[in-house]
């Protein structure tokens, strides 16, 4: 796979940017990665090559030092500059410049000056290979390179070749794959990290948009019951009793009026301008608007019992949230599904560590409730089982339909201190 070396412009090379907490340090620039192997082999091998060529006056040379003739000085100027030249394509084919490497390099040990310079151009040809995906070739080429060495300097008889020069040379080619390993681990588990952190993100995203979709659809679905209800009633009473139907116009109105205010509350999370921007324009629903919304149901025509036995009780936000959106949904499936309902119930109370919460009426549950579900009742679901609940929907033994949701008040608590306060309520813009 092509990496992070390539030059601008390589084939594949694309979407290799900075990986968010991937990598401990940060990666070279990528002229870097290009020239550097190129110059460093050129220092390393290229001019002390060149500078064997040119005779120069007597100096005093190190013990190891053993005199190259003429041939054995341009044989190395020539596999020098191979290995230079096979560098520059190493970014496209990694897989044949790392055999080209190879090969030069072993020609260089057989034939070559002795006491020269390490073949660093083999070095960077491996790493660059491993790197880049081309481990087969890497170690198929340098093993079967150095195997091939050993066995023509025994056939030659070469002088100098000792059981410590064999193992420390060994052990020189083991380190330079090692180095190129490390470095594709590193890299591939980056691009591991990037790919959690992007998948992360985006269930991050769906969550959201599930969560205000499941909002919209709560707000949308009570209040558009209710104003359907509202203009039926004027419409009925428009002729003989003006009075009455202007009474279901204002309800209308103000219906419609706290639908906007919620609906741009649940979008607010949408903008970007800041805190201002974001601030919700009405509190989120919680246990002290049941009330209210008890009365609103009772004032079209179905009598609903509330018993509160969390009134006097603390209970998290989020749970509160969660058993409000419930029995909202409930009492309006409640005016729009049960044919025939004139009474209903919302009972919530302590059991244990638990919240209980039950919605029943006295209808004829249609199919839409019963037995489809409908997205109303996914939705009052999801929102139980997101605090670690249940919830269970169906036609009760006495008749009508029945809600019920157990959710642990435990659960609730730790997503609450997870949540961050909410900023205050700013002006609309």
């Amino acid at each position: 796979m092509p990496g992070p070396l390539a030059p601008p412009g390589t084939p594949g090379t694309e979407g290799h940017g900075a990986l968010e907490g991937a990598a401990p340090w940060g990666r070279p620039p990528r002229w870097a990665t290009y020239w550097l192997p190129i110059v460093f082999s050129a220092l390393v091998q290229l001019l002390p090559a060149l500078a064997r060529l040119r005779p120069g006056p007597e100096a005093p040379l190190p013990p190891w030092y053993v005199p190259a003739t003429p041939a054995q000085a341009l044989i190395s100027l020539g596999l020098a500059i191979v290995g230079l030249a096979a560098l520059v394509f190493a970014r496209r084919f990694p897989g044949p410049v790392v055999a080209v490497a190879s090969v030069a390099a072993s020609l260089e040990l057989l034939f070559g000056a002795p006491s020269g310079p390490p073949y660093l151009a083999l070095g960077f040809a491996i790493v660059g290979a491993i790197v880049r995906g081309a481990r087969i070739w890497a170690w198929a080429s340098v093993g079967a390179c150095w195997v091939a060495t050993l066995g023509a300097a025994a056939l030659l008889a070469h002088e100098g070749w000792t059981p410590l020069r064999i193992a420390g040379m060994t052990a020189a080619i083991l380190i330079v794959l090692g180095i190129g390993e490390l470095i594709r681990t590193r890299r591939e588990r980056a691009a591991e990290l990037s790919r959690l952190a992007r998948e992360r993100r985006q269930d991050e995203v769906r969550a959201e948009r599930t969560r205000i979709a499941r909002e919209l659809h709560d707000v949308l679905a009570h209040s558009l019951s209710q104003i359907n209800v509202q203009a039926g009633v004027g419409l009925h009473l428009m002729d003989r009793q003006p009075d009455k139907a202007r009474e279901a116009l204002a309800g209308i109105k103000e219906t419609s009026k706290s639908a906007l205010d919620e609906v741009r509350a649940v979008l607010g999370v949408l903008r970007a301008e800041g805190v201002a921007a974001d601030a919700p324009l009405v509190p989120e629903p919680d246990l002290s608007r049941l009330p209210g919304l008890v009365a609103s149901i009772a004032a079209h025509g179905v009598e609903v019992e509330l018993d509160d036995g969390l009134a006097h009780s603390s209970v998290p936000k989020p749970l509160q949230l969660a058993v409000y959106r419930i029995v909202q949904e409930s009492l309006t499936n409640v005016q729009r599904h049960a044919n025939g309902a004139t009474r209903a119930r919302v009972e919530l109370r302590h059991e244990g560590g638990d919240v209980l919460l039950e919605v029943s009426d006295d209808g004829r549950a249609s199919g839409t409730a019963s037995e489809t579900g409908g997205r109303g009742l996914l939705g009052m679901r999801e929102r139980a089982e997101l605090l670690g609940g249940r919830l269970s929907a169906g036609p009760a033994e006495g008749g009508g339909f029945r809600v019920a949701a157990r959710i642990p008040l435990g659960r609730a608590e730790e997503g609450a201190e997870r949540i961050p306060p909410s900023p205050s309520p700013g002006e609309e813009s």
